[in-house]
């Protein structure tokens, strides 16, 4: 694989960040937590020590699903969730809050959307939100899909690039510019070019939230990056730790138990389970 940065830059990168500029306190309020100091100008070390920073946590979630709560699309609402309120959320919620953070850290953010796949099945357009970071070069950066890469992925190579949860390569296809993205040789989805404003997620982002067609109404789940690289996972009732090496305990919890794992697992305070009656 060749680390070299690349001198050609696509005719269609972003030239402005998302809306929803923060604060020097909201940015403050960010780093805080994700547990990181000040990373200083933007660079592709920087960038990569924020997502395995967020990755390890703020947690992957879909409990407002199941609470009855609305997902709210607004760069302010996303804010509050992830950083005030110290929830987690799904792709929508947790690549928008991080384009807020990076563009208030000076990086140049573009909001890309892919279609997942589902074995050979691609899901409808908007499907999942990532986002496109230019540096020297373009990266792809994604803290919004569960188990994928710990760092970001050069959007220009075309090679094996290894992270420590696989092999990933970005393989064109189609006459569109569009990316399919593959860990191990496995396609996870596939991306557009084109950078979108964080409205154009929000019709899909309703059909993910609200259709009994969509995984994320069928059941629950939470899951966060541990520090020494594995996984630890609750869904439903049952509490899932993988380790690095291949190693995976599974425990079934019971109502009161998964309540204290939600607070001191993942950091998130609930009065009651998702998918109970208030």
């Amino acid at each position: 694989m060749d680390h070299a940065p690349h001198p050609e830059q696509p005719s269609d990168g972003p030239t402005d960040g998302p809306a929803g500029g923060l604060t020097a306190a909201q940015r403050s309020a960010y780093l805080d937590r994700i547990g990181l100091p000040d990373p200083g100008a933007p660079s592709p070390h920087a960038l990569a020590r924020l997502q395995l920073a967020h990755l390890r946590t703020v947690p992957f979630e879909n409990l407002d699903i199941h609470l009855g709560e609305r997902i709210i699309l607004d760069p302010a609402a996303l804010l509050a969730k992830v950083v005030t309120r110290r929830r987690g959320g799904f792709c929508y919620e947790l690549n928008g809050a991080f384009a807020q953070l990076l563009t208030s850290l000076g990086y140049r953010v573009g909001l890309l959307a892919a279609r997942v796949f589902d074995g050979e099945r691609l899901g409808p357009p908007f499907d999942h939100l990532a986002l496109r970071v230019d540096l020297d070069e373009p990266w792809l950066v994604d803290v919004g899909f569960g188990r994928f890469s710990h760092h970001p992925l050069r959007l220009a190579e075309r090679g094996e690039q290894a992270d420590a949860e696989g092999a990933f390569t970005l393989t064109p296809t189609g006459a569109h510019g569009d990316l399919d993205v593959l860990r191990d040789g496995t396609p996870q989805y596939r991306l557009g070019p084109r950078p979108y404003e964080l409205a154009d997620f929000a019709p899909t982002c309703w059909w993910q939230a609200t259709s009994p067609d969509s995984h994320f109404t069928r059941s629950t789940t939470c899951t966060l990056l541990t520090a020494d690289g594995g996984r630890i996972t609750l869904g439903g009732n049952r509490l899932i730790t993988t380790t690095p090496a291949g190693g995976r305990t599974e425990r079934h919890l019971a109502d009161d138990e998964a309540l204290t794992a939600y607070r001191t697992r993942f950091g998130i305070t609930l009065d009651r389970l998702p998918g109970l009656p208030g």
